[in-house]
């Protein structure tokens, strides 16, 4: 089984099982990871599963569309490869991913 670690912004790990299937938000909050709240519940309308990834990734999880960049913009935190965790699929092959997050959620 994978794995995704997720790293806050004080550099506290919390290394998970990977869940495929499952929103990275999803994955986020059934493992128990401090951090990401997603309020919204997945519907990208809050803002508050805000992660920054490694560009290396960017191609597994895709682009981010119209609603997550509007959702985005409003995030003073939001570095290049920011996106929202309810809008990312995890797969198989996201083993071994970090995944950082900012110090604020929305």
């Amino acid at each position: 089984m994978g794995k995704i670690l997720f790293v806050s912004h004080d550099g506290d790990t919390h290394e998970t099982e990977l869940v495929a299937g499952r929103s990275l938000m999803q994955h986020a909050t059934g493992h128990g990871v401090p951090g990401i709240d997603g309020d919204c519940g997945g519907v990208c309308a809050c803002g508050t599963c805000h992660v920054i990834l490694e560009s290396r990734w960017l191609d597994r999880v895709g682009a981010s569309g119209p609603e997550e960049d509007q959702m985005l913009c409003m995030t003073p935190e939001r570095q290049p490869t920011s996106r929202l965790a309810c809008q990312i699929t995890v797969s198989a092959d996201m083993d071994g991913m970090t995944v950082r997050l900012p110090e604020f959620q929305m």
